[in-house]
């Protein structure tokens, strides 16, 4: 067991909560993997031809927790990352994921990581990521996550994505593949403040009969921070899809929200939502009454919003 000292710790605390060396873990720092462990079920391996780990999960494995945080801690690092994900048949399984940087330098760090979920039948797959930025280095933050998830047929596979602070630029890919059966519920949140840039793109394929998807983005845009969001759900077989985007705008941010569906199945059902908007005065004024501050009022607010 190696000791984490108080920095990457501190991230950690953030972005893996729970995070403990023993079971199936990695952690990587730096471009690194500074220690790993498996677990009966759950098998960690060092790539051979780039950087990364595969993670194979057996059919065997109910409701473990796997744990795979990155932190970057050096001002001036571009960190990229490998990981695939084999997820056998009838599998449950958490997956907490996550990148944090610490920037007290002048020059920008950043992570790009491509996951890559194979995921069999009648397979459960929790993933979980969340993105923070901290540091008081005028050095930027960059996170530029890939997520490819390819859907066993009657598996299920539920994204919770978080980005609430600290992330100067992000460009954020999820690209889905579904076959028969499946379900995916995608839950992203984020948040911009400042100059701070986020772009998300998603795109699911419904392959299979009876696939479902249910994508929902929530997010806060605030300063000058400036935010585009393009979700995309193909039906091609019999199939249902629900995109739902809410947005709260503050200060001189710019919020875009652009939903796309295609239908190219007779029985394809697809539904997309998008709405932006300010905060409503009277949910301040009534906060008020209560005796908060407009600043801790909007605070409650975002804070319900997101979660």
């Amino acid at each position: 067991m190696i000791k984490v000292e108080e920095t990457t710790q501190g991230v950690l605390d953030k972005i893996s909560e729970g995070f403990e060396q023993k079971g199936a873990y990695n952690l990587r720092q730096n471009g690194i993997s500074v220690c790993h462990g498996d677990s009966e079920h759950i098998k960690i391996r060092k790539k051979e031809d780039k950087p990364g780990i595969d993670i194979f999960i057996d059919g065997k494995t109910q409701g473990e927790k796997v744990f795979i945080p990155v932190v970057v801690s050096v001002s001036g690092m571009t960190d990229l990352v490998y990981n695939d994900f084999y997820v056998e048949d009838g599998a449950d399984v958490n997956i907490i994921a996550g990148c944090g940087i610490h920037n007290s330098g002048c020059n920008e760090s950043r992570h790009d990581g491509i996951h890559t979920f194979h995921v069999g039948k009648n397979a459960n797959v929790h993933y979980e990521e969340k993105h923070y930025g901290e540091g008081n280095g005028t050095g930027s933050r960059v996170l530029n996550p890939v997520t490819n998830i390819e859907l066993g047929e009657n598996s299920v596979f539920t994204l919770d994505t978080v980005q609430i602070k600290g992330v100067d630029s992000t460009i954020r890919t999820t690209n889905v593949e579904m076959d028969a059966d499946s379900k995916l519920f995608v839950l992203e949140r984020l948040m911009t403040d400042g100059e701070q840039k986020a772009e998300s793109d998603i795109e699911v394929c419904m392959n299979g009969a009876g696939s479902s998807a249910q994508i929902i983005s929530r997010s806060v845009g605030k300063g000058n921070s400036s935010q585009i969001f393009h979700p995309k759900a193909v039906g091609k077989n019999k199939c249902h899809a629900h995109i739902q985007c809410d947005s709260i705008i503050m200060d001189h941010a710019e919020v875009g929200s652009i939903p796309e569906i295609q239908a190219k199945h007779v029985d394809a059902a697809i539904i997309h939502e998008a709405a932006i908007g300010r905060i409503n005065d009277e949910q301040l004024l009534k906060l008020r009454t209560l005796g908060m501050t407009e600043a801790e009022a909007e605070n409650v607010i975002i804070e319900n919003f997101l979660s």
